[in-house]
C-alpha cells in the first residue's frame, strides 16, 4: 500500500488502513521517524493502533489534538529469563503488595501529576480509560500498582495485547518502590503466561533490569507471534 507523507514529512494513518501492511511498508521503505499522525480518537482505531503494536501518544496544537502511533526505532524487551535483579533491590522486593488493575484511573492519573500531560492529552487520557471500562479484546489497558502498608506506593499503565504487555508510563512516591514494582510485575506477566515485557523507549535502568533492545522489524515479528 502506498504511504501518505504530511508536509512535515510524517506518514498518515486513517481508520480504512491495513495496519499491518502499513507497518511492513514503514520498515521496508526505511521510515526514519518514530512518529506517525493520525486525527481519527475512535475507540476501535485506537485500539487497532495498538494491536499493531504502535504505543499511541498524542498532542495538543492550539484546538486540535493529534495522535501520535509511535514504532520506535529502538525498543526496549525484556525477555523473562533474562530478568536481573540486583542485590540492593531484592532485600526491599518483600516490603511491596503488588495489585493488578485495582487503582487504573489513580495510577494513570497519578502519572500524568508526576509526568504531565504533553503526550498524555485529556482526549487521549478519556479514550484510554474507556478501553479500559470496555475491556476491548484486542488491546486492554491494565495496571500495575505496589503498596506497601496499604497505600499505593508506585504504579505504571500498558496496555495488553495477546500475550504482550506493552508499559506506557509509570511513576514513583518513594525510593525503590518503582524498581520493585516493575520486577513484581515482570514475574506476574511470567507466571500468567506471557510472551514478554514490552518496555518501549529504552533507558537505562530498563537495561539494567536485563531487557534488550531491537530494531524495529525484529521487535515487530517477535510482537506478532505473541499478541
Amino acid at each position: 500500500m502506498p504511504l501518505r507523507y504530511t508536509l512535515s514529512g510524517h506518514v498518515f494513518i486513517t481508520p480504512e488502513d491495513d495496519l499491518d501492511t502499513l507497518v511492513d511498508e514503514l520498515i521496508s521503505t526505511g521510515y526514519d521517524e518514530e512518529f506517525c499522525l493520525a486525527t481519527d480518537m475512535s475507540l476501535d482505531f485506537i485500539a487497532s493502533l495498538m494491536k499493531a503494536g504502535f504505543l499511541v501518544m498524542s498532542i495538543s496544537i492550539e484546538d486540535e489534538v493529534l495522535l501520535l502511533p509511535k514504532i520506535h526505532l529502538i525498543r526496549s524487551v525484556l525477555l523473562f529469563p533474562e530478568l536481573h535483579v540486583k542485590k540492593s533491590i531484592k532485600r526491599f522486593l518483600g516490603r511491596y503488595e503488588l495489585r493488578v488493575d485495582t487503582d487504573f484511573n489513580q495510577i494513570l492519573d497519578r502519572c500524568i501529576e508526576v509526568h504531565g500531560g504533553d503526550w498524555l492529552t485529556p482526549p487521549l487520557t478519556r479514550c484510554i480509560k474507556q478501553l479500559h471500562r470496555k475491556c476491548v479484546p484486542m488491546a486492554r489497558p491494565l495496571s500495575f500498582g505496589v503498596y506497601r502498608d496499604g497505600k499505593l506506593r508506585a504504579g505504571e499503565f500498558g496496555v495488553v495485547s495477546g500475550r504482550v504487555y506493552t508499559s506506557y508510563s509509570g511513576y514513583y512516591d518513594e525510593p525503590n518502590a518503582g524498581t520493585c514494582q516493575l520486577v513484581l510485575a515482570t514475574r506476574y506477566l511470567r507466571d500468567k503466561g506471557f510472551a514478554f515485557f514490552d518496555f518501549g523507549m529504552p533507558l537505562l535502568y530498563k537495561d539494567d533490569l536485563g531487557a534488550r533492545n531491537m530494531d524495529t522489524r525484529s521487535f515487530v515479528e517477535l510482537f506478532r507471534q505473541s499478541r
